[in-house]
């Protein structure tokens, strides 16, 4: 079995947590009290991580936020990624693909240059464009397959010819392309029957889970449901709802006091579940 999804596992039975938090850093919602430092970004992950360290199993890093501001935000992707506990599993969520030497490169900067644990991809163009991502046994893709967004009915819940929808054609295929048990898909909490309908056909891929939070999905059905039957197996993502809480904060103490109480309710409400 990949070390990736080895160590995350042994992760989520130490903590008896699925927490994943998403570092969607956008500077214009980051409070006014890291504006003033000289990296904001790059202060702001490192009090979401301090808030958060005891009770996540991994890290999303959405490559766009970091991507949008030039080289400062690539240096602040740096940078966070050096912050990242050791322990946890770093995701590129990058959701890259293309043909097959472009994607070994993709495959390439963000599993060596930037030495994540983990990266999205989309499945669109084929195994081919794919194929790069899993000759890295140890680490974990996770292919898009029904996410959870609104705009998920126009390609991955159409019907192909065999009836079934694309999504499952998807999944099909990425219990095929695996190697060492790297894969995992990508499945939205705002799809709970459908969830349940995944794990139970791909019992052995690994699931990240988005959509709880401010897209509205339940916790209790995207860990009751993502779950493997060992209750390991799966991240739930938590990203605006958990690092950007309400109130002015007058300091960073405040502000990673009111993030870590986030994330304490968070992992309380697995563990009861775990």
């Amino acid at each position: 079995m990949s070390s990736a999804r080895d160590k995350t596992n042994d992760r989520i039975a130490a903590l008896q947590s699925m927490l994943c938090v998403g570092l969607d850093s956008d500077p214009a919602k980051i409070p006014a009290v890291f504006m003033t430092m000289d990296r904001p970004v790059l202060e702001f992950n490192r009090a979401v991580i301090s808030a958060t360290r005891d009770h996540a199993v991994a890290y999303k890093v959405n490559t766009a936020f970091y991507e949008s501001r030039g080289m400062s935000g690539m240096r602040d992707l740096e940078g966070t990624l050096e912050l990242l506990p050791p322990e946890c599993l770093s995701i590129a969520d990058a959701k890259r693909a293309d043909i097959g030497n472009t994607s070994r490169q993709y495959a390439k900067a963000f599993f060596e240059a930037w030495p994540f644990d983990s990266i999205t991809v989309a499945p669109y163009m084929g195994f081919d464009s794919l194929e790069p991502f899993f000759e890295y046994e140890e680490k974990l893709v996770f292919v898009l397959c029904l996410t959870s967004n609104p705009g998920s009915n126009d390609f991955e819940e159409q019907h192909l010819q065999d009836g079934r929808p694309l999504y499952r054609a998807v999944l099909e295929k990425v219990s095929h392309w695996q190697r060492n048990g790297n894969a995992g898909i990508v499945v939205g909490a705002t799809k709970p029957g459908l969830l349940q309908d995944l794990r139970h056909e791909a019992p052995d891929l690994f699931f990240l889970i988005p959509g709880v939070g401010a897209q509205g999905g339940s916790m209790q059905h995207a860990v009751e449901q993502g779950a493997d039957s060992a209750r390991r197996s799966a991240v739930v993502n938590v990203s605006r709802a958990l690092i950007f809480p309400e109130g002015e904060f007058r300091s960073v103490e405040q502000f990673e006091a009111a993030v870590g109480k986030e994330a304490r309710d968070l992992h309380d409400s697995m563990k009861s579940m775990l």
